[in-house]
C-alpha cells in the first residue's frame, strides 16, 4: 500500500508559524519595532557585537535587507556600528545604552509570551518537536 502523501504538516506549520509571528508582531508593535528589527536587537542583546553577516545568518534575511534594517535601528538610536580594524570590508553592529535599556524591558514580556504559547507542551512534546522540524529541515 502506497503511502499517501498530504500537505497537511505543511499547512498546520505555515498557520503556526504565521500566528506565532502575529502575536510576536502585536507586541513589537508597541515598543515601536518590526519583526526583523526585534530579532536584530535580540541576537545582539543576547550575543554581544556581531558583524552584520552574523546577525544575517543568525536570523535568516540578506546582507541588502540587513543593511536597511541596521539603518532604521541605528537612526532609532538602538544600535552602533563600527568598522573592524583589521578588515575595512567588515562592520560590527552592537547595542548603544538605549538599545540594552529596550531589551531589558521588552525580554521579559517576550520570553513569557513564548512560554505562554508553548506551555501547553511537555518537555517530551517540546523535544519531539524540534526533533521532527529538524529532520523536516534536512
Amino acid at each position: 500500500m502506497e503511502k499517501q502523501c498530504t500537505n497537511q504538516p505543511f499547512l498546520v506549520l505555515m498557520q503556526t508559524s504565521k500566528a506565532i509571528q502575529e502575536r510576536i508582531g502585536e507586541e513589537m508593535n508597541k515598543n515601536k519595532l518590526g519583526i526583523t528589527e526585534f530579532s536584530v536587537l535580540e541576537v545582539l542583546y543576547h550575543k554581544g557585537r556581531q558583524t552584520i553577516h552574523q546577525i544575517g545568518k543568525s536570523i535568516l534575511i540578506s546582507s541588502g535587507s540587513m543593511t536597511y534594517v541596521i539603518d532604521k535601528l541605528e537612526k532609532k538610536g538602538l544600535l552602533s556600528r563600527s568598522p573592524c580594524p583589521d578588515d575595512r570590508r567588515v562592520i560590527f553592529v552592537a547595542l548603544t545604552d538605549a538599545g540594552i535599556d529596550l531589551m531589558k524591558k521588552v525580554m521579559p514580556k517576550h520570553q513569557e509570551m513564548i512560554n505562554n504559547m508553548f506551555g501547553s507542551l511537555t518537555d517530551e512534546d517540546a523535544q519531539t518537536m524540534v526533533s521532527l522540524l529538524k529532520k523536516v529541515n534536512k
